[in-house]
């Protein structure tokens, strides 16, 4: 009996050993990890923001006054409004009166804009798009000017002055700090689980920084130095491991999968955009897809929860309105030469009113807001017209109200929304738990894995900003929402350097997805706006969401025209010799 006492004794010691170890594990590491977050956000953003925007210049229009006006874009629009990219200050000159337009292998080409006094290459009317050549003089509405296109060895002289992104904030030292914040939650995770621990823990964390190494190397192997938008992404993309890890560890194998899945097609649609014709080309083709995905969903998903927004096929379960996000993108993206033909807009319009469709008779109402949201930017950045925003926001109040008329479970959802507290057991249920869980969390959070929130059905996907503030604390989760507001500005910025309308108009509507998705997760899950059940960007556990968040990333880094930041612009070596097989310009 004494020696049963002793060794009772020991493992109560041990245990309470155990359990000390464990605590200090997770004080010190609910200090350090909201560091640590901070200055990854702060690096990166002194080195996305901050420095002077560089132009390249393509070519040059020389006036009748002996004066040269720069082609600063492949894409320019040649008018009298203060907007255009050549502006001619010419009574004679329309508002946009022409296009000039560059493609990757440098060849240019005009065309008229349906101007007032026409166009004029080398004395002919110009009735069609037409090849453009060195020393030709264009006339635009009687004003004569001479293009000259830069040569290759303008384009090196260019290439080697401009400076290059991480000159100023290395990423390898913000990548050392993000690499701190992922070990310290998978250690503060598994010190929190103890013994029974999952073994998925461990591995999925250490997984996650030989990927974000992985992904570096890849990037510098391509001789870029532009690794800020990934960065973002890998924090987000830790906070989510660390919300999967606190509801569902066993799921973290189908998550690590998934977001393998998703930095392959972030790079696969990154070099695949490197050819603007070739993606150019696959809009039909995309919008096709995403339609047959929208119809097969609506068709053979189940209803759960009064939405059908799942398909289920050989025990595997994925979100088709996931992946017709990218197909969405592809298809409003257009270059200059399509954006001032109606017909090409009104196409657009039908598909996008077809996916919103589709998306409503699912009763995937969330999904729905977020694909309208993109579609009012495209729409706007195509045509330029607030008449085309209007008709769109007034068409879509009529469709609201019928809605809410014909469907009354969806009115009992608008119904709650601001009332929460006063239905905490009905309607407001996952809000007041969720608002709660963020209060007891503080500014550090209780620890990962010690909430209490995933209980909660959805907890780790429509609540994730609750788990995170409750397990993370508020500084982590208030650093994930300003990580996506980052990438957001970041691609606003790009957008007005890009090269071509196609790349600033694909990462406009992409950034504006994955707000939107942001502002209704987190709004919605504090009763702020009415709760939709969208997934958080990156953070919410989700296969489908993880993998279409990362193509829709690629879109922002095209943007991106940064001296060698981006991998889906080709080096100037590399530019020169497709030039060269191409018959382009030579010096």
């Amino acid at each position: 009996m004494e020696k049963l006492k002793e060794a009772l004794e020991l493992m109560d010691l041990g245990a309470l050993s155990l359990f000390g170890a464990s605590g200090l594990i997770t004080l010190l590491t609910r200090c350090a990890l909201p560091v640590l977050a901070v200055l990854v956000l702060v690096r990166c953003a002194v080195s996305m923001l901050t420095g002077k925007s560089e132009r390249e210049v393509w070519g040059w229009l020389s006036l009748p006054n002996g004066a040269r006006i720069e082609l600063t874009n492949w894409e320019n629009i040649v008018g009298r409004a203060a907007s255009a990219d050549v502006c001619l200050n010419y009574p004679s000159v329309s508002r946009t009166h022409a296009a000039l337009t560059r493609d990757p292998r440098g060849h240019w080409l005009i065309q008229d804009l349906r101007s007032r006094t026409g166009t004029k290459l080398r004395g002919h009317a110009l009735k069609k798009p037409a090849a453009i050549h060195n020393g030709d003089i264009v006339s635009f509405g009687g004003v004569e000017c001479v293009f000259i296109p830069s040569t290759v060895r303008d384009e090196k002289d260019m290439a080697q002055a401009r400076i290059r992104p991480g000159a100023r904030v290395r990423p390898g030292a913000t990548l050392a700090l993000l690499t701190e914040f992922v070990l310290l939650l998978g250690i503060q995770h598994v010190a929190a689980a103890g013994v029974d621990v999952h073994p998925a823990v461990p591995a999925a964390f250490l997984a996650l920084i030989v990927l974000i190494w992985a992904c570096y190397a890849i990037t510098r192997g391509l001789r870029r130095t532009g690794f800020e938008v990934e960065t973002l992404a890998f924090l987000l993309t830790a906070i989510g491991l660390g919300v999967c890890a606190g509801s569902d560890p066993e799921g973290l194998w189908k998550q690590l999968l998934c977001l393998l899945a998703g930095v392959a097609l972030y790079f696969v649609i990154g070099s695949y955009l490197r050819d603007l014709d070739r993606a150019k080309a696959l809009r039909k083709p995309m919008a096709i897809v995403g339609i047959l995905l929208l119809l097969v969903n609506l068709v053979t998903a189940r209803s759960i929860f009064g939405a059908k927004n799942w398909v289920q096929i050989g025990g595997v379960s994925f979100q088709p309105s996931e992946l017709v996000k990218i197909c969405f993108v592809f298809t409003g993206a257009a270059t200059l030469d399509r954006l001032f033909q109606r017909r090409n807009l009104i196409a657009f319009v039908a598909f996008a009113a077809a996916c919103v469709l589709c998306l409503a008779a699912m009763s995937d109402f969330g999904t729905a807001a977020v694909f309208f949201a993109a579609y009012i930017v495209i729409a706007f950045m195509r045509s330029g017209s607030f008449a085309t925003v209007f008709l769109s926001l007034a068409g879509t109040g009529i469709g609201v109200f019928m809605v809410l008329t014909a469907r009354p479970y969806v009115l009992s959802r608008f119904s709650a929304w601001g009332h929460a507290w006063e239905d905490a057991q009905g309607g407001g249920f996952q809000q007041t738990r969720t608002m709660a869980a963020a209060a007891s969390g503080g500014l550090f959070g209780l620890g990962g894995g010690k909430g209490r929130l995933h209980r909660v059905f959805a907890a780790d996907t429509d609540m994730a900003f609750g788990m995170v503030a409750e397990e993370l604390g508020l500084i982590v989760a208030v650093t994930a929402i300003l990580a996506l507001v980052l990438i957001a500005l970041f691609a606003v910025r790009s957008s007005g350097q890009a090269r071509s309308s196609f790349y600033a108009i694909a990462a406009c509507a992409g950034v504006t997805i994955l707000l939107t998705q942001l502002i209704l997760n987190v709004f919605g899950s504090v009763d702020i706006l009415p709760f939709t059940g969208v997934t958080f960007p990156f953070v919410s556990k989700g296969g489908s969401s993880m993998i279409s968040v990362w193509g829709l990333l690629a879109f922002v880094k095209a943007a991106d025209a940064r001296q060698n930041a981006s991998f889906a612009i080709p080096l100037a070596r590399k530019k020169e010799r497709r030039r060269k097989k191409s018959g382009g310009e030579a010096e």
